[in-house]
Order: C-alpha cells, then structure tokens, then sequence
C-alpha cells in the first residue's frame, strides 16, 4: 500500500471542508484555492476535503469539479490526502463522479446520503454498494439528515463496511453518542470523523477519529491544539479551547453555510465574500457577528497563519 493510501486509512484529527472561491464575474478562482489549500496543509491539516458541501459542490460544473482536484492534489503531493465529493442523488451520476474523481488525482472520496429521493435502507445499501464497487478509491460515507432528508443506519453502515473500500464516515448527525455504539460494531480501523463543529469535542470524546470541519478553515490552530489535547489526555484544556471556537463555530453558521465562511476568509483577503445561487451573500448584521468572533479569537488564540494585516484589516470592517 502507497504512503498517502496509509494515511488515508489511519485518517485523524482536523481537515477543513474547503470552501471553493469565485472571483466577482462567478469564475472559479484557481489561485485563491491553490493558496487555501497551501495554507491549510502548513496549518496542520491531515486531510484536504474538495467539492462537498462547503464547497458549493451542488452548484459545480463537472469542469470545475475536476479542476478542484487537480489544484489539490498538486498542492499536497502527497503530503496529505485529497477527499473528494463525488456524491450525487443519482447513483449512475455519483458513479461518473468517483471515477473523474480518481482518474484526476483523488486519494478518496466523500459520498453523500442521496438526497431528495429518500430511499429506504435497503435502497442506500445498494446505491453505496455500487459506488464503491465502481472505483479503486477508498469510500466515505457522508450521513447529514438535515441536508438529505434520510439518515443512513447504524446497520447499514455496519452492512457496508463489509467491503473493503468503505473504510469511514462522516457523520453530522450531531449524535455524539454514535461514534461508541459503532465503534463496538466496527472495530478500531473504520474511520469515524465528525462533521458537525458544534459538537466535534463530545464525538472525539466518544471515540470519534478526527472531523471535516468548517471552522479549522479559519482557526486550524485551535482545531488543531484541542484535538491534541484531548488525545493527549487534557480534557479540561481541551474543553477550554472548545468554548474559544464555540462563538466563531456558532458564528459560521448565522447562515446557510459557506456563506459566513467566506465572509470570514475575505476579511484575511484571502478570497471573495462570492457564493452562487440560491446561495446569497450574508446580510449586515451577521457579517459583523462573524467579524467580532473572529477579533474575539484572534485575540484569545492564534488563528490561520495570523496573515499580515488581518486583525486590523478585520477590525476595520467589523
């Protein structure tokens, strides 16, 4: 097995969702990514996640999906692993989307819950079941309720860690009681992330592997130090760099996310406000509630690289 296929497998601690940049014509922006994700893996990341759902994967072209994983990959090489979304509500389409996934540098992908359909159980078995057999990457399951309108089972995901490909789950159920219960299903090797930041702390807690996170996007340090404060037996300073984050996470998602995200990472000038529709841009007022968490945090702990100017370029605009 290949270094970064290791790495994959044994994947812990924090890796950002990414959001993905459009400049001020709806062009996707090549060089804010490429930049995003080189901060990202100096930061500490242990995974880049491309084209899930903070990267506004919905409203892609398959062009720009591509080109996602491309930058990535060539930024990492190899250093840290590429997790790409390649989920769809069709499984013919999910299946076109894990190949072009692979065929363009991908060490993994994130496959989501099919959405809007709500099929059964037995219907997501065999949905997952052909996606993974379709492809040589190693399969995430994305389990998100909220966004699909059916959760995927604790027996189907049990059912589906049969094959070897299946070899994790993101789960943003916000059920910080699950990662116990599958853990005594599934062993110790099948990789158990949170995807819910407002609870990451208790899902670690509970046996949880690492999260895909939208908050270390801008705070990968804090993710970063809390995570190894737990593992390394400091829940008290653990939990206390749990309530830092707390405001920001809670401030990241005033609205339908990556909007306030992006918000956050044009006040580092580090890529525009930009999202597409249905998706608009944050009104005033939650755009000086993020603006305050991120003074409150930059003040309290370190936050992305502490970029240049940024926390005067931030107060300013806050």
């Amino acid at each position: 097995m290949s270094t970064i296929g290791r790495h994959v497998k044994k994947l812990s601690g924090y890796a950002p969702a990414l959001p993905t940049p459009f400049t001020h014509d709806d062009r996707f922006d090549t060089g804010a990514f490429e930049r995003l994700c080189n901060l990202q893996i100096a930061n500490g990341a242990t995974a880049l996640v491309v084209g899930g759902t903070t990267g506004e994967a919905a409203n892609l072209t398959t062009a720009e999906r591509r080109e996602l994983i491309r930058i990535a990959a060539g930024v990492s090489r190899g250093r840290v692993p590429v997790i790409a979304g390649a989920g769809s509500n069709a499984t013919a389409r999910a299946i076109v989307l894990s190949k072009d996934a692979e065929y363009n540098g991908a060490d993994a992908i994130l496959s989501v819950v099919p959405y809007y359909n709500r099929p059964t159980q037995e219907g997501l078995y065999a949905h997952f079941r052909e996606i993974a057999v379709s492809t040589a990457l190693p399969l995430f399951l994305y389990d998100v309720p909220s966004r699909t309108a059916r959760g995927l089972a604790d027996e189907t995901i049990v059912r589906l860690a049969e094959m070897p490909q299946v070899i994790g789950l993101k789960d943003a159920t916000g059920d910080i009681s699950r990662p116990a219960r599958l853990r005594a299903l599934l062993g110790q090797d099948f990789r158990l992330l949170s995807g819910e930041d407002a609870t990451a702390l208790g899902f670690l807690a509970q046996g949880g592997d690492g999260c895909i996170s939208v908050t270390s996007n801008v705070a990968p340090g804090i993710c970063r130090d809390m995570f190894l404060a737990l593992k390394q037996g400091s829940a008290a300073r653990a939990q206390r760099l749990s309530l830092v984050l707390a405001k920001l996470t809670a401030a990241l998602f005033l609205e339908s996310n990556p909007a306030p995200l992006k918000y956050a990472l044009s006040l580092f000038g580090l890529a525009s406000p930009i999202v597409r529709l249905p998706l608009v841009e944050m009104i005033e007022q939650n755009k000086a509630a993020v603006a305050g968490a991120l003074i409150e945090c930059y003040d309290r702990h370190s936050l992305i690289g502490k970029m240049g100017d940024a926390p005067v370029r931030i107060r300013h605009r806050a």
